[in-house]
């Protein structure tokens, strides 16, 4: 299993999603993106959860690292 890591939070909140879908779409089947985040991203967990088959949501994990720091791993079946 490979692990990408992508910080979004420097990245415009309009373009985050998109990004962080087009770095998904990328991974191959067992792998898993990690995603930097300013929140807890749950929105986006229920965006991929309702819209992207490949997206293993029972492997979903998320870990407050500090105030305004989240780390949110998103595993591709």
């Amino acid at each position: 299993m490979t692990e990408t890591t992508l910080d979004v939070r420097d990245i415009p909140p309009a373009e985050r999603h998109p990004k962080i879908h087009d770095a998904f779409s990328d991974l191959e089947s067992g792998d898993a993106l990690t995603i930097i985040n300013d929140h807890e991203p749950k929105p986006l967990f229920y965006e991929m959860q309702a819209e992207v088959d490949d997206f293993d949501a029972d492997g979903y994990d998320v870990d407050r690292l500090g105030d305004d720091e989240f780390a949110a791993t998103f595993p591709k079946k």
